[in-house]
């Protein structure tokens, strides 16, 4: 009985263990192993995109003031009256055009007394130098003492010198006179008068009887940092920038409501001082203005163009995050469709993208989506990026790398 009991456990043991086999089998895919079908369906799936050298257009956006390209303060030349303003506040003027007139009566009178002593010199000197003459032939056969030929001569240069001095009053009267009629000394649009009619100015005055600005073309007048500049030089020293073959900079510039100025401007010169201070120096740049749309005292933001960088390397904004020093890192993707963490050194964003200055090469595979679901080290699946498409993964919510596994 014993041995009948045994042999009947043994069976149904034998049993079981055939049915776990046949269930075994048909979970697993008909004997396939279990490790291969996890590695083909549960690998996460990131996007890529493929870093390839780009000619990029390098530009930098600076602040700035507009200012007038001539400004010239009208002021009196002479004292008087104020008779009459020729001109309209706001209005452009021409260079020499008339602006104010002066009360010219005491100028007119002390013109004609210039004139007038000096033609009484002029009719003295014929008689003057007639008797020099005649003198100058009786002292050689005594008929007059040398005193009367030498006081005759006294008295002719005295004549001539006064001939001369009447030429200058007769100038300086002439001068005068023409001060009273107060001119544009340069062409331009002209502000508002501080004085009206019958005010009486006086020459040299402090304040300005009027301002005028020639406001086509301008100058827009911004600062740069000193670092920026040096960076700048050392690009174009490396060859990494190229201006154009004029060898400089054109500049865009931004209005105040955000839109775009039409015209191109030219960069003239650069401060040959940096502030103290600020660490800064002035960048003064020229735009045409022909339609008067930029004032001076205006705020804009000017577009520099730096110059062209040929092997520029950029990559979308999402794939690039940093650590918890602040740090730029992005994941790449190797030959082997594993992950491995890269730091970067990252100079600017151009649009929606990230210039990379050094850390990629051509050919590296950046993960742009589903940075959140690898690591370094972890195989994923690859699927090309599309821009079109958007961010079906979000953008990188964590800023600390993740933990970069041991070789």
């Amino acid at each position: 009985m014993i041995i009948i009991g045994a042999a009947h456990a043994f069976n149904c043991r034998a049993k079981v263990l055939s049915a776990l086999a046949i269930f075994i089998w048909i979970v697993t895919g008909c004997g396939q192993h279990p490790s291969k079908m996890q590695k083909q369906g549960d690998l996460p799936e990131v996007t890529v995109v493929t870093v390839k050298q780009e000619k990029v257009t390098l530009t930098t956006e600076l602040a700035g003031r507009v200012s007038a390209y001539l400004v010239a303060e009208v002021r009196p030349q002479v004292g008087g009256i104020i008779q009459k303003r020729l001109f309209k506040e706001g209005e452009n003027v021409r260079s020499g055009e008339v602006l104010y007139l002066i009360d010219p009566a005491t100028y007119q009178a002390a013109y004609d007394s210039a004139k007038a002593a000096l033609a009484k010199a002029q009719a003295n000197v014929t008689t003057l130098r007639y008797r020099s003459e005649r003198y100058k032939e009786l002292v050689t056969i005594r008929a007059v003492s040398q005193q009367d030929y030498d006081d005759a001569m006294a008295a002719l240069k005295q004549t001539e010198a006064d001939i001369e001095a009447g030429k200058a009053a007769v100038e300086t009267a002439r001068i005068n006179l023409a001060y009273t009629r107060v001119t544009a000394p340069i062409a331009g649009r002209i502000g508002k008068s501080s004085v009206t009619v019958g005010a009486l100015v006086i020459a040299g005055q402090g304040e300005p009887l009027s301002t005028i600005q020639q406001i086509n073309p301008v100058y827009v007048d911004v600062t740069q940092s000193s670092a920026s500049l040096l960076r700048l030089q050392q690009n174009m020293a490396s060859g990494k920038l190229k201006l154009d073959r004029f060898n400089r900079a054109k500049v865009n510039l931004i209005l105040e409501d955000n839109t775009p100025y039409p015209l191109e401007g030219i960069l003239q010169f650069r401060d040959v001082t940096v502030d103290q201070t600020t660490g800064s120096f002035i960048l003064r740049v020229v735009f045409p203005n022909p339609q008067n749309i930029l004032l001076p005292g205006m705020y804009v933001r000017a577009v520099l163009e730096e110059g062209v960088n040929d092997q520029a390397i950029l990559v979308p904004q999402q794939s690039i995050t940093r650590d918890q020093k602040g740090n730029p890192f992005a994941l790449i993707v190797d030959d082997a469709n594993k992950v491995q963490m890269r730091m970067l050194a990252v100079d600017r964003t151009i649009v929606d993208k990230w210039l990379v200055s050094s850390g990629l090469a051509p050919g590296d595979r950046v993960i742009v989506e589903g940075i959140q679901k690898v690591k370094p080290g972890a195989s994923v699946q690859v699927i090309p990026f599309d821009a079109g498409r958007g961010n079906n993964s979000g953008a990188p919510q964590s800023a600390v790398p993740p933990t970069a596994k041991s070789n």
